[in-house]
């Protein structure tokens, strides 16, 4: 039997290409508000984090989330994301 192929995503803080289970997504559906997505399925525009709290840090510091989607980015999702690694982590 052939091995699945495992997707890459880009982290927004560290910018490596690390595989897809591995990442945090944080989703944009059409005209709605960002939110965590721990499914990783949800409909909509995603960018990926690493599940480390220091490239999240990195992303807000370098505006990565901004950058990934053109526009603003809600604060409470910064706030939210180490709790979101730390829990993933334990």
């Amino acid at each position: 039997m052939t091995e699945r192929r495992v997707p890459l995503r880009r982290c927004v803080g560290c910018g490596q290409m690390l595989p897809k289970p591995g990442l945090v997504r944080i989703v944009r559906p059409d005209g709605g508000a960002c939110a965590i997505d721990p499914t990783g399925k949800a409909a909509g525009r995603g960018a990926y984090v690493c599940r480390k709290v220091d490239c999240v840090a990195r992303a807000a510091k370098q505006r990565g989330f901004e950058r990934s989607y053109k526009g603003a980015f809600p604060k409470d999702i910064y706030a939210a994301l180490p709790r979101e690694v730390t829990a993933d982590e334990a």
